[in-house]
């Protein structure tokens, strides 16, 4: 069994949060495994939904990194400062 699919097959505890990189390669390991293997309906259905929840987490950590940097600023005297931004709830 190769090193993707021994990972694909373990899904991460879902008591802790997992890193960004984490995530994304969770899910790739998941996508490549629902293409290469032949599995039931229901291993399909379980890893669909553990991937969907992975790509919204990871949406949504790169939606607050793009908040991070939109609000660097540079001052006056050219040092970076962080300054408050309004949060675009009208998407929600």
């Amino acid at each position: 069994m190769s090193k993707a699919a021994k990972a694909a097959s373990q899904p991460a505890p879902a008591s802790e949060e997992p890193s960004f990189e984490q995530a994304l390669s969770r899910l790739e390991s998941i996508v490549e495994s629902m293409e290469s293997e032949e599995l039931p309906l229901e291993t399909l259905l379980a890893r669909y939904e553990e991937g969907s929840l992975l790509a919204k987490a990871c949406q949504t950590r790169l939606a607050t990194a793009e908040l991070k940097i939109q609000q660097l600023e540079r001052n006056s005297q050219g040092d970076l400062s962080v300054r408050p931004a309004a949060l675009d709830t009208s998407a929600e």
